[in-house]
C-alpha cells in the first residue's frame, strides 16, 4: 500500500489538474455558444443549429465531469486530513476504502485529461477499419485476426459497437483482410492511434519445427464521414462488381449475389461489403465507405490534418512498424512511437488497450505541438 505521504503528492498533483483540461477556456466557449443559440434565426439554420448544439453538448459534458471529480477531490482531501489527525491506521478498512476511491477518482481525472484531447474534426465520428494481412505468410493471417479480436474486446469494454463490414479468409487460418465499422463515443478519435504497421514475434504454431517467426499486420484508420458532409462522385466513375458472400450470414446472405464490391477508377479506391441481407444495402454502406476514403484522400493530397486520418501509408514488413508484440523468447509489447510496454501481453490481447491508446494520443498531441 502506498503511504500516506504518496498520496498526499497525488491529491496535489491532481488539484491542479484545471490546467490541464483548461476547463476555463471551455467555460467561456459555452457562454459563447449559449449566446449564439439566442441569436433570431439561429435555429432556421439546420446544419449550424445541430454543429452548435452538438458543441454544446460535448464541451458541457466534459465540465461538468471536472466539476463532480473536483468535488469528490475536495471531499476525499478532506476526509484524508481528518483520517491524519485522527491517527487512523493506513491498514484500516476505513483508509483501504479512502485508498481505493482515490485510485478510482484519478483513473477518472486520468480519461478526463484523454478527452479534452479528442478534439478533432473527426473525432467524434464512426471509424472504418481495414486490417490486412502483410509478410510472413499464414502467420501474418493469424495476427491480423488476433488484432481484430483484441479491438473487438477493446470496444466491447469501452461500450462501443463493432460491424464487421467484409472479411476475406485466408486459406489455413486467420484473414487476408477484414473491414469493420467502430461506431460509439470518440470512436474514431481513440482508434486512429492505431493506424500503422504492427509486428509479431513468436513460435509458430502453424510451423511443425516449432521455430521462431516474424509476421506482420497492417491497421488502417479512416472516419466515417458525417451524413450531412456531400461528397459528389460521378457514378460513371465507379465500376460495381457483386459477387456471393464468403462469410457467415445464413443461407441468403450465401446463395445470393449479394456482395458488392465497388473500385473508383480515378484514384483505384476498392471498398466492399458483404455483410447486409441485400445487394442495395450492402452498396449503400460501400458507397459510404467510399465516400470516406475519398475525403480522407483529399485532405491527404491537400497536407491537411493527415495525422488525423491516414497517415503515412508503408509497406507492410520489417522496419515500418509502430508496435511490436514478442512473445517468445520474452513477453514484451512495445509501442515504438511513445515508448508504453508491458510485459502482460495476453491481458492486452485480450482488449486491455487503453493505456496504449491514452499514450498514443499524448504523443500525437505532443507531433502537432512541436
Amino acid at each position: 500500500m502506498k503511504s500516506a505521504r504518496n498520496w498526499q503528492r497525488q491529491l496535489i498533483s491532481s488539484q491542479k489538474c484545471g490546467g490541464i483540461f483548461d476547463v476555463e477556456a471551455r467555460r467561456s466557449r459555452l457562454q459563447e455558444l449559449f449566446a449564439r443559440r439566442e441569436e433570431p434565426g439561429f435555429w432556421d439554420d439546420h446544419k449550424l443549429s445541430a454543429e452548435v448544439s452538438q458543441e454544446i453538448s460535448s464541451l458541457g459534458g466534459v465540465v461538468d465531469s471536472f466539476d463532480e471529480a473536483n468535488q469528490s477531490l475536495e471531499d476525499l482531501n478532506g476526509l484524508w486530513e481528518i483520517y491524519q489527525e485522527e491517527g487512523v491506521a493506513e491498514d484500516s478498512s476505513d483508509y483501504r476504502e479512502l485508498v481505493e476511491e482515490l485510485t478510482g477518482l484519478l483513473r477518472k481525472l486520468d480519461r478526463l485529461e484523454i478527452e479534452s484531447l479528442l478534439d478533432g474534426e473527426y473525432d467524434n465520428q464512426p471509424a472504418i477499419v481495414s486490417i490486412q494481412a502483410g509478410a510472413g505468410g499464414v502467420d501474418s493471417a493469424d495476427f491480423a485476426e488476433m488484432l481484430f479480436r483484441m479491438y473487438s474486446m477493446w470496444a466491447r469494454s469501452e461500450r462501443l459497437e463493432i460491424d464487421v463490414l467484409d472479411e476475406r479468409r485466408a486459406e489455413e487460418a486467420g484473414v487476408q483482410m477484414i473491414n469493420f465499422r467502430v461506431s460509439g463515443r470518440h470512436a474514431f478519435g481513440y482508434m486512429k492511434v492505431e493506424n500503422g504497421v504492427h509486428r509479431l514475434v513468436r513460435l509458430s504454431p502453424f510451423d511443425n519445427a516449432h521455430k521462431r517467426h516474424t509476421s506482420f499486420a497492417n491497421v488502417g484508420v479512416i472516419p466515417e464521414i458525417p451524413a450531412n458532409l456531400d461528397v459528389e462522385i460521378n457514378e460513371d466513375d465507379i465500376r460495381m462488381d457483386v459477387f456471393r458472400a464468403s462469410g457467415a450470414g445464413g443461407q441468403h446472405v450465401n446463395k445470393t449475389n449479394s456482395a458488392v464490391r465497388l473500385t473508383h477508377v480515378p484514384t483505384g479506391i476498392v471498398v466492399s461489403c458483404q455483410n447486409q441481407r441485400s445487394q442495395h444495402q450492402n452498396r449503400d454502406v460501400a458507397m459510404l465507405q467510399l465516400k470516406s476514403k475519398l475525403v480522407a484522400l483529399m485532405l491527404e493530397l491537400h497536407k491537411e490534418r493527415v495525422e488525423d486520418l491516414r497517415g503515412v501509408q508503408s509497406e507492410i514488413a520489417w522496419g515500418n512498424q509502430i508496435r511490436n508484440y514478442v512473445l517468445h523468447p520474452y513477453q514484451m509489447i512495445k509501442d515504438l512511437r511513445t515508448g508504453m510496454e508491458t510485459s502482460n501481453t495476453q491481458k492486452t490481447l485480450d482488449g486491455d488497450l487503453s493505456e496504449f491508446i491514452w499514450a498514443g494520443l499524448r504523443w500525437m498531441r505532443k507531433q502537432r505541438e512541436a
